[in-house]
């Protein structure tokens, strides 16, 4: 067996496991829905369809669909090498993202291998890092939000599975490409485990994972505790969507020996610790801003120990 259809195997596994989780549950509300009205249970079913066709079918296949590029062929100038700078220039330059100035290094360097590695290294690094960053920042604040305010496992596992799709997608629409199918199968894995764990930590209890005292102060409040708890379902399944998307980020532009697993985990830690606090400082606008400071405190001084 190839190594692709390995890979393509062990997608449609994941996919198949994704489809069975969230077939499940929308059998479940149809049940309940039946109760009130058999025809209320069937346009629940065709509205399922279409939202699953529309925020998991569609967003894949932008996924698929679009091409691949490795920035491990700028490792040498062969004629093949340019002919990969020279396609992926092309694709790069009818992003509306990329400054003039970026379209232009990029236009006069298409006959100079060596230029447009450079002209390549600096888009990556410019334009297309800014926007990659402010697509990654909204996206864990809307999970943070939207699981901050649930409380329904299910409910968070499924808008945490559709948003770290959405936030993959949308990072390859800005590039223009897509990671490997070896980093796809990876990416996948990894958010369907932050899906899990977003319904897992619905369950969870905060003496679990908080300090006794802090825990036994906030329960004397049933108001203060409510909060807490989705305040840190909220700020764990942000961490874990930035960390999606910084990945996803490493995986386009470090493919294969550029960076070793290690590597890439290390640096996504540090990207992920950089940009918490400002997806929780934004996502807290409407919380007091005591709660805020207290959630963003040790964000920054990870922060500030890293730099």
């Amino acid at each position: 067996m190839g190594r692709k259809k390995w890979w393509a195997l062990i997608g449609i596994g994941l996919f198949i496991v994704v489809v069975f989780i969230l077939v499940s549950n929308v059998i479940e509300v149809g049940i309940r829905l039946r109760n009130v009205h058999q025809y209320l249970e069937y346009t629940f079913y065709g509205l399922s369809g279409i939202l699953f066709y529309v925020l998991i079918l569609n967003p894949i296949r932008v996924i698929l669909l679009s091409p691949t590029f490795t920035v491990d062929a700028m490792l040498t100038d062969s004629k093949e090498k340019h002919i990969i700078y020279r396609n992926a220039a092309k694709v790069l330059m009818k992003r509306d993202i990329l400054t003039d100035k970026e379209k232009r290094n990029l236009q006069l360097s298409l006959n100079d291998s060596k230029k447009l590695r450079d002209a390549l290294q600096a888009t990556f690094k410019g334009s297309v890092h800014t926007k990659t960053r402010e697509t990654i920042v909204e996206n864990a604040k809307h999970v943070f939000i939207s699981t901050a305010l649930s409380q329904n496992g299910n409910l968070d596992m499924i808008s945490t599975l559709i948003i770290n799709i959405k936030l993959i997608r949308e990072i390859v629409e800005i590039s223009g490409f897509r990671p490997s199918y070896p980093y796809l199968i990876k990416l996948s894995t990894r958010v369907l485990v932050a899906s899990l764990i977003a319904e897992g930590i619905e369950e969870m209890e905060l003496s679990e994972v908080l300090p006794t005292k802090f825990t036994e102060t906030i329960t004397d409040v049933p108001f203060l505790k409510t909060i807490s708890s989705s305040v840190l379902g909220g700020v764990t399944n942000a961490m874990l969507t930035c960390r999606v998307g910084v990945i996803t980020e490493k995986y386009l532009y470090n493919d294969n020996k550029l960076l070793d697993r290690k590597q890439i985990r290390k640096q996504a830690y540090k990207d992920t610790i950089t940009l918490m606090p400002v997806i929780i400082g934004d996502s807290l606008s409407f919380f007091p801003k005591s709660i805020a400071k207290i959630i963003a405190r040790p964000f920054r001084k990870a922060q500030k120990k890293e730099s």
